[in-house]
Protein backbone atom coordinates (compact mmCIF):
# COMPACT_ATOMS: atom_id res chain seq x y z
CA UNK A 1 0.00 0.00 0.00
CA UNK A 2 1.39 3.09 -1.22
CA UNK A 3 2.11 5.65 1.22
CA UNK A 4 0.92 9.15 0.99
CA UNK A 5 2.83 11.97 1.18
CA UNK A 6 2.63 14.14 3.85
CA UNK A 7 2.11 17.91 3.37
CA UNK A 8 4.83 20.03 5.14
CA UNK A 9 3.73 23.14 6.41
CA UNK A 10 5.55 26.90 7.07
CA UNK A 11 4.76 28.91 10.27
CA UNK A 12 4.52 33.17 8.89
CA UNK A 13 6.95 34.88 10.82
CA UNK A 14 4.85 38.07 10.83
CA UNK A 15 1.31 36.99 12.34
CA UNK A 16 2.92 32.72 13.42
CA UNK A 17 0.03 31.39 11.19
CA UNK A 18 0.41 28.04 9.42
CA UNK A 19 0.37 27.48 5.79
CA UNK A 20 1.50 25.33 3.09
CA UNK A 21 4.97 25.60 2.47
CA UNK A 22 4.68 25.95 -1.53
CA UNK A 23 3.77 29.75 -0.85
CA UNK A 24 5.71 32.05 -1.94
CA UNK A 25 3.60 34.45 0.11
CA UNK A 26 1.99 34.11 3.77
CA UNK A 27 -2.30 33.41 2.71
CA UNK A 28 -3.36 35.39 5.70
CA UNK A 29 -1.00 38.55 6.09
CA UNK A 30 0.64 38.77 2.38
CA UNK A 31 4.57 38.76 4.27
CA UNK A 32 7.03 36.88 1.73
CA UNK A 33 7.82 33.56 2.99
CA UNK A 34 11.47 33.94 2.32
CA UNK A 35 13.58 36.06 4.76
CA UNK A 36 16.12 37.56 2.24
CA UNK A 37 16.61 41.05 4.64
CA UNK A 38 19.99 42.42 2.59
CA UNK A 39 21.00 45.96 2.34
CA UNK A 40 19.75 45.74 -1.30
CA UNK A 41 16.08 44.68 -0.36
CA UNK A 42 16.31 46.91 2.87
CA UNK A 43 16.89 50.38 0.77
CA UNK A 44 14.34 49.27 -2.05
CA UNK A 45 11.85 48.45 0.07
CA UNK A 46 12.14 52.00 1.94
CA UNK A 47 12.03 53.61 -1.46
CA UNK A 48 8.91 51.50 -2.59
CA UNK A 49 7.02 52.15 0.74
CA UNK A 50 8.10 55.43 1.46
CA UNK A 51 8.79 57.56 -1.91
CA UNK A 52 7.74 55.34 -4.47
CA UNK A 53 9.44 56.34 -7.77
CA UNK A 54 7.14 54.34 -10.21
CA UNK A 55 4.91 55.13 -12.66
CA UNK A 56 2.41 56.24 -9.90
CA UNK A 57 4.73 58.76 -9.11
CA UNK A 58 5.68 60.17 -13.03
CA UNK A 59 1.33 59.74 -13.62
CA UNK A 60 0.93 62.01 -10.68
CA UNK A 61 3.10 64.57 -11.21
CA UNK A 62 2.17 65.13 -14.93
CA UNK A 63 -0.72 65.38 -13.66
CA UNK A 64 -0.92 68.20 -11.02
CA UNK A 65 1.70 70.49 -13.23
CA UNK A 66 -0.31 70.26 -16.56
CA UNK A 67 -4.30 69.98 -14.64
CA UNK A 68 -4.90 72.37 -12.06
CA UNK A 69 -6.94 70.51 -9.01
CA UNK A 70 -7.52 67.43 -11.61
CA UNK A 71 -5.21 65.32 -9.41
CA UNK A 72 -7.19 66.03 -6.35
CA UNK A 73 -10.30 65.62 -7.67
CA UNK A 74 -9.47 62.08 -8.96
CA UNK A 75 -8.15 61.19 -5.86
CA UNK A 76 -11.32 61.82 -3.78
CA UNK A 77 -13.49 60.31 -6.52
CA UNK A 78 -11.48 57.48 -5.69
CA UNK A 79 -9.25 56.69 -8.75
CA UNK A 80 -6.01 56.19 -5.44
CA UNK A 81 -4.42 53.28 -6.55
CA UNK A 82 -3.11 55.18 -10.45
CA UNK A 83 -1.63 58.39 -8.04
CA UNK A 84 0.74 58.61 -5.38
CA UNK A 85 -0.89 59.37 -1.66
CA UNK A 86 -1.31 63.15 -1.04
CA UNK A 87 0.52 63.57 2.02
CA UNK A 88 3.52 61.09 0.49
CA UNK A 89 3.30 63.16 -2.85
CA UNK A 90 3.93 66.28 -0.43
CA UNK A 91 6.52 64.59 1.92
CA UNK A 92 8.64 63.52 -1.33
CA UNK A 93 8.63 66.65 -2.94
CA UNK A 94 9.14 68.33 0.34
CA UNK A 95 12.31 66.76 0.88
CA UNK A 96 14.06 67.43 -2.18
CA UNK A 97 13.35 71.38 -1.74
CA UNK A 98 14.33 71.57 1.21
CA UNK A 99 17.60 69.55 0.51
CA UNK A 100 18.39 71.50 -2.18
CA UNK A 101 17.21 74.69 -0.25
CA UNK A 102 20.04 73.81 2.20
CA UNK A 103 22.81 74.69 -0.19
CA UNK A 104 21.74 78.03 -0.48
CA UNK A 105 21.02 78.57 2.68
CA UNK A 106 24.09 77.27 3.73
CA UNK A 107 26.04 80.04 1.94
CA UNK A 108 23.34 82.63 3.20
CA UNK A 109 24.08 81.43 6.93
CA UNK A 110 27.68 81.79 6.36
CA UNK A 111 27.53 85.61 5.43
CA UNK A 112 24.70 86.54 7.98
CA UNK A 113 27.28 84.90 10.95
CA UNK A 114 30.49 86.66 9.54
CA UNK A 115 28.27 89.77 9.13
CA UNK A 116 27.18 89.71 12.30
CA UNK A 117 30.31 88.87 13.94
CA UNK A 118 32.09 92.13 12.30
CA UNK A 119 29.30 94.07 13.85
CA UNK A 120 29.66 92.70 17.42
CA UNK A 121 33.30 92.56 17.31
CA UNK A 122 33.74 96.40 16.64
CA UNK A 123 34.51 98.44 19.56
CA UNK A 124 32.41 101.17 20.04
CA UNK A 125 33.60 104.75 20.94
CA UNK A 126 31.09 106.35 23.00
CA UNK A 127 32.76 109.44 23.02
CA UNK A 128 32.99 109.50 19.64
CA UNK A 129 29.12 110.11 19.82
CA UNK A 130 28.25 113.83 19.81
CA UNK A 131 25.49 114.41 22.27
CA UNK A 132 24.37 117.97 22.75
CA UNK A 133 21.57 119.32 24.51
CA UNK A 134 20.14 122.28 24.24
CA UNK A 135 20.57 123.72 27.45
CA UNK A 136 18.62 126.91 26.42
CA UNK A 137 15.60 124.96 25.20
CA UNK A 138 15.96 123.28 28.33
CA UNK A 139 16.07 126.37 30.98
CA UNK A 140 12.74 127.48 28.91
CA UNK A 141 10.84 124.52 29.54
CA UNK A 142 11.17 124.03 32.78
CA UNK A 143 10.47 127.73 33.40
CA UNK A 144 7.01 127.22 30.96
CA UNK A 145 6.23 124.66 33.23
CA UNK A 146 6.17 126.28 36.42
CA UNK A 147 4.31 129.35 34.98
CA UNK A 148 1.86 126.03 34.32
CA UNK A 149 2.48 124.11 37.25
CA UNK A 150 -1.25 125.23 38.86
CA UNK A 151 -3.08 124.72 35.44
CA UNK A 152 -1.77 122.06 34.63
CA UNK A 153 -1.84 120.45 38.27
CA UNK A 154 1.77 119.25 39.11
CA UNK A 155 2.80 119.30 42.46
CA UNK A 156 6.23 120.29 43.95
CA UNK A 157 7.10 117.03 43.68
CA UNK A 158 6.20 116.18 39.93
CA UNK A 159 7.97 119.11 39.51
CA UNK A 160 11.21 118.09 40.58
CA UNK A 161 11.41 114.53 39.07
CA UNK A 162 10.65 116.12 35.89
CA UNK A 163 13.33 118.78 36.38
CA UNK A 164 15.78 115.87 37.85
CA UNK A 165 14.89 113.78 34.57
CA UNK A 166 15.98 116.53 31.94
CA UNK A 167 18.88 117.26 34.00
CA UNK A 168 19.78 113.45 33.44
CA UNK A 169 23.28 113.28 31.40
CA UNK A 170 22.20 111.05 28.65
CA UNK A 171 25.75 109.47 28.57
CA UNK A 172 24.96 107.43 31.88
CA UNK A 173 22.71 105.15 29.71
CA UNK A 174 25.57 104.17 27.28
CA UNK A 175 28.18 104.54 29.94
CA UNK A 176 26.04 101.62 31.52
CA UNK A 177 25.74 99.86 28.75
CA UNK A 178 29.81 99.72 27.77
CA UNK A 179 30.45 98.70 31.55
CA UNK A 180 27.49 95.79 31.83
CA UNK A 181 29.10 94.79 28.18
CA UNK A 182 32.81 94.98 29.41
CA UNK A 183 31.75 93.06 32.63
CA UNK A 184 29.73 90.57 30.29
CA UNK A 185 33.23 89.66 28.41
CA UNK A 186 35.22 89.44 31.78
CA UNK A 187 32.30 86.81 33.00
CA UNK A 188 32.53 84.52 29.22
CA UNK A 189 36.89 85.11 29.21
CA UNK A 190 36.55 83.52 33.29
CA UNK A 191 34.34 80.56 32.65
CA UNK A 192 31.84 82.11 34.84
CA UNK A 193 28.55 80.06 35.49
CA UNK A 194 25.43 80.71 33.48
CA UNK A 195 23.79 82.68 36.46
CA UNK A 196 26.08 84.89 36.56
CA UNK A 197 26.38 85.73 33.11
CA UNK A 198 22.26 86.29 32.61
CA UNK A 199 22.28 88.47 36.03
CA UNK A 200 25.26 90.82 34.39
CA UNK A 201 23.14 90.93 31.46
CA UNK A 202 20.01 92.52 33.23
CA UNK A 203 18.10 89.62 34.67
CA UNK A 204 16.17 90.01 38.13
CA UNK A 205 16.25 87.16 40.51
CA UNK A 206 12.12 86.40 40.22
CA UNK A 207 12.67 85.91 36.57
CA UNK A 208 10.05 83.16 35.46
CA UNK A 209 10.72 80.13 33.20
CA UNK A 210 10.48 81.60 29.71
CA UNK A 211 12.44 85.20 30.53
CA UNK A 212 15.52 83.19 31.79
CA UNK A 213 15.03 80.94 29.27
CA UNK A 214 14.89 83.81 27.00
CA UNK A 215 18.22 85.68 28.16
CA UNK A 216 20.09 82.04 27.97
CA UNK A 217 19.52 82.57 24.42
CA UNK A 218 20.54 85.57 24.15
CA UNK A 219 24.35 85.12 25.38
CA UNK A 220 24.45 82.04 23.68
CA UNK A 221 23.89 84.10 20.77
CA UNK A 222 26.33 86.59 22.03
CA UNK A 223 29.03 83.98 22.58
CA UNK A 224 28.75 82.34 19.66
CA UNK A 225 28.07 86.11 17.80
CA UNK A 226 25.34 85.10 16.07
CA UNK A 227 27.08 82.15 14.00
CA UNK A 228 24.10 79.60 12.87
CA UNK A 229 20.93 81.65 13.75
CA UNK A 230 20.06 81.24 10.02
CA UNK A 231 20.54 77.82 9.85
CA UNK A 232 18.44 77.06 13.34
CA UNK A 233 15.64 78.86 11.30
CA UNK A 234 16.37 77.04 8.10
CA UNK A 235 15.61 73.74 10.63
CA UNK A 236 12.48 75.39 11.74
CA UNK A 237 10.71 75.88 8.35
CA UNK A 238 9.71 72.72 7.26
CA UNK A 239 7.45 71.91 10.50
CA UNK A 240 6.26 75.59 10.55
CA UNK A 241 5.10 75.12 6.71
CA UNK A 242 3.80 71.23 7.48
CA UNK A 243 1.28 73.02 10.36
CA UNK A 244 0.70 76.14 8.06
CA UNK A 245 -1.36 73.74 5.43
CA UNK A 246 -4.18 72.49 7.76
CA UNK A 247 -4.71 76.31 7.97
CA UNK A 248 -4.76 76.86 4.14
CA UNK A 249 -7.78 73.76 4.31
CA UNK A 250 -9.19 75.77 6.68
CA UNK A 251 -9.56 78.92 4.52
CA UNK A 252 -11.30 76.78 2.02
CA UNK A 253 -13.67 75.36 4.49
CA UNK A 254 -14.62 78.82 4.75
CA UNK A 255 -15.24 79.58 1.38
CA UNK A 256 -16.36 76.04 -0.07
CA UNK A 257 -18.57 75.39 3.10
CA UNK A 258 -21.21 72.37 1.31
CA UNK A 259 -19.27 70.81 -1.47
CA UNK A 260 -16.87 69.26 0.56
CA UNK A 261 -15.38 67.78 3.78
CA UNK A 262 -12.72 68.99 5.32
CA UNK A 263 -10.46 65.58 4.85
CA UNK A 264 -11.29 66.67 0.64
CA UNK A 265 -9.93 70.36 1.43
CA UNK A 266 -6.91 68.63 3.40
CA UNK A 267 -6.18 66.60 -0.16
CA UNK A 268 -6.38 70.01 -2.35
CA UNK A 269 -3.56 71.49 0.28
CA UNK A 270 -1.47 68.89 -0.34
CA UNK A 271 -1.35 68.64 -3.67
CA UNK A 272 -1.40 73.06 -3.75
CA UNK A 273 1.31 72.59 -1.72
CA UNK A 274 3.86 69.92 -3.48
CA UNK A 275 2.98 72.62 -6.77
CA UNK A 276 4.26 75.17 -4.87
CA UNK A 277 7.45 72.96 -3.43
CA UNK A 278 8.43 71.91 -7.27
CA UNK A 279 8.33 75.15 -8.69
CA UNK A 280 10.37 76.73 -6.21
CA UNK A 281 12.59 73.56 -6.48
CA UNK A 282 13.11 74.38 -10.24
CA UNK A 283 14.06 77.92 -9.61
CA UNK A 284 16.41 76.99 -7.39
CA UNK A 285 18.11 74.38 -9.69
CA UNK A 286 17.79 76.89 -12.57
CA UNK A 287 19.28 79.41 -10.06
CA UNK A 288 22.68 77.65 -10.45
CA UNK A 289 22.95 77.63 -13.78
CA UNK A 290 21.44 81.07 -14.88
CA UNK A 291 20.30 84.04 -12.85
CA UNK A 292 16.22 84.02 -13.10
CA UNK A 293 15.27 87.95 -12.82
CA UNK A 294 13.52 88.97 -10.06
CA UNK A 295 10.74 90.49 -12.14
CA UNK A 296 9.94 86.95 -13.42
CA UNK A 297 10.67 85.43 -9.77
CA UNK A 298 7.74 87.42 -8.98
CA UNK A 299 5.69 86.98 -12.42
CA UNK A 300 5.48 83.05 -10.74
CA UNK A 301 5.08 84.15 -7.72
CA UNK A 302 1.76 85.51 -9.14
CA UNK A 303 0.83 82.69 -11.10
CA UNK A 304 0.47 80.84 -8.30
CA UNK A 305 -2.92 82.71 -7.33
CA UNK A 306 -3.87 81.36 -11.20
CA UNK A 307 -3.32 78.15 -10.56
CA UNK A 308 -5.29 78.08 -7.54
CA UNK A 309 -7.90 79.87 -9.71
CA UNK A 310 -7.98 76.88 -12.15
CA UNK A 311 -7.39 74.20 -9.46
CA UNK A 312 -10.62 75.66 -7.48
CA UNK A 313 -12.64 75.62 -10.39
CA UNK A 314 -11.59 72.13 -11.05
CA UNK A 315 -11.97 70.24 -7.93
CA UNK A 316 -14.96 72.19 -6.55
CA UNK A 317 -16.97 72.93 -9.97
CA UNK A 318 -16.45 76.40 -9.44
CA UNK A 319 -17.52 79.13 -11.57
CA UNK A 320 -15.17 80.95 -13.52
CA UNK A 321 -16.23 84.23 -11.81
CA UNK A 322 -16.41 82.77 -8.06
CA UNK A 323 -13.05 80.81 -8.87
CA UNK A 324 -11.46 84.09 -9.70
CA UNK A 325 -12.65 86.07 -6.56
CA UNK A 326 -12.33 82.90 -4.47
CA UNK A 327 -8.10 82.72 -5.57
CA UNK A 328 -7.70 86.05 -4.78
CA UNK A 329 -8.96 86.37 -1.66
CA UNK A 330 -7.96 83.13 -0.26
CA UNK A 331 -4.52 84.01 -1.31
CA UNK A 332 -4.80 87.99 0.11
CA UNK A 333 -5.80 86.00 3.17
CA UNK A 334 -3.18 83.64 3.70
CA UNK A 335 -0.36 86.00 2.31
CA UNK A 336 -1.44 88.89 4.29
CA UNK A 337 -2.59 87.30 7.42
CA UNK A 338 -1.22 83.76 8.10
CA UNK A 339 2.26 83.92 6.60
CA UNK A 340 3.10 87.26 8.83
CA UNK A 341 1.69 85.78 11.81
CA UNK A 342 3.96 82.47 10.61
CA UNK A 343 6.94 84.06 10.15
CA UNK A 344 6.82 85.59 13.78
CA UNK A 345 6.57 82.31 15.47
CA UNK A 346 9.39 80.53 13.22
CA UNK A 347 11.28 83.32 14.03
CA UNK A 348 10.64 83.13 17.57
CA UNK A 349 10.52 79.21 17.83
CA UNK A 350 13.90 79.41 15.91
CA UNK A 351 15.45 81.61 18.31
CA UNK A 352 14.65 79.56 21.08
CA UNK A 353 15.62 76.31 20.01
CA UNK A 354 19.18 78.09 19.08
Amino acid sequence: MPTSEIPTTEQCKNCEETFDASFEYCPYCGQETADNLTIGVLFSNTIDNYISIDARFFRSFGTLMTKPGVLARRFVDGKRLKYLHPAQFYLFISVIFFFIFSFTIRKADNQVSEAIKKGMEQEINFDSIPIKQDSLALAEAKKVLKKSQKTIGLTDEELREIDSVMATDPEIATLDFGLRREKLDSLIAAGAPLDQKIKAMGMKEDADAFTRRFYTQILKFYEQRGGGILQALYDTIPVAMFLLLPLFAVLLKVFYWKPAIFAHHLVFSFYFFTFIFTTFSTILLVNKVWEIPIWLEVLICFSFVIYLMLALRNFYKSSWVGAFFKAGIISFLYTLFILPVAVIGIVMVAFMLY
